[in-house]
């Protein structure tokens, strides 16, 4: 049995011959509750989660943000490794894990070798758990990549009335968009959040003679108006970027540009900025 490139329990430690003593070691790390991996393997997160699944009943379902990074949403990953067991399963949290005692029923699936809850019902749990924003995040992930759409989610909505966290699923279904940064989709929210209009999502933009220009983050066409946010690579496209927006200006378009330091900071301006650019004052 190979130990070294895969996260492991104590007790494959012990039938590989590794006793207690030696897991305490520098050649070992202690990652969680009778959880090891080699110091000098990699922090691999689906073999960690593979190593929890063996040591966990059959029942045992991955949920929450754990299920979202198996369906390939690129979420916070940093927090224990979430699972679901039956209401009459004794195992509690540990170092590394968080045990919820639910009832899944069928929206189990196999995803990466193990079972998890299915997309419809991972989005559904974060709605309960995390604030609307982040949920919203998580929900325009899945549109993006095309794993989910407006009207599954309306549809497991429907057959999950009663559940936590289904009217706020049901109602950031309505606005999700295939936003392509979280950041992209969290200036979204500050729009709408301040009573504007819901602004269109990767926008394609032309000039007068039908000439692609490029793609708008936002775009609010009665005005014309293009919002961007500039993450941490603006400055390495910064020539290419304001080449475009020279473009666009001339094409004549509005261009509002925002940054992390402006939605966390002065919020209140961005949304002022929008407001006024959209009445044309």
């Amino acid at each position: 049995m190979n130990l070294m490139s895969r996260p492991f329990s104590l007790e494959e430690a012990k039938a590989a011959g590794i006793s207690s003593s030696m897991l305490r070691g520098k050649s070992w790390l202690r990652i969680g509750s009778r959880l090891y991996r080699s110091s000098e393997g990699a922090n691999d997160r689906l073999e960690l989660i593979a190593a929890h699944s063996r040591m966990l009943p059959a029942s045992a379902v991955f949920i929450g943000l754990t299920a979202a990074w198996l369906h390939g949403l690129d979420v916070e990953t940093s927090g224990p490794i979430e699972v679901a067991l039956p209401s009459d399963n004794h195992l509690r949290s540990r170092a590394g894990l968080l045990v919820r005692h639910c009832n899944i029923g069928d929206d189990v699936v196999m995803v990466r070798c193990v079972s998890a809850s299915n997309l419809s019902r991972t989005l559904l749990d974060l709605c309960a758990r995390l604030s609307p924003v982040e949920a919203l995040v998580a929900i325009d992930m899945a549109f993006v990549a095309e794993l989910t759409d407006k009207a599954t989610l309306r549809h497991y909505a429907d057959t999950a009335k009663g559940r936590r966290g289904v009217a706020r699923l049901k109602s950031l279904a309505e606005i999700a968009a295939p936003a392509e940064s979280p950041m992209e989709t969290r200036l979204r929210w500050l729009l709408l959040s301040a009573g504007l209009p819901a602004p269109e999502v990767q926008t394609d933009l032309y000039d007068r003679e039908g000439v692609l220009l490029g793609r708008a983050d936002l775009y609010y066409p009665s005005a014309h108006l293009v919002i961007e946010f500039d993450g941490r690579n603006h400055q390495d496209r910064l020539v290419s970027d304001n080449r475009r927006q020279n473009a666009l200006h001339h094409a004549g378009y509005q261009i509002l540009r925002f940054t992390s330091p402006d939605l966390y900071g002065r919020p209140k301006d961005v949304v002022a900025l929008t407001r006024a650019a959209l009445n044309g004052t």
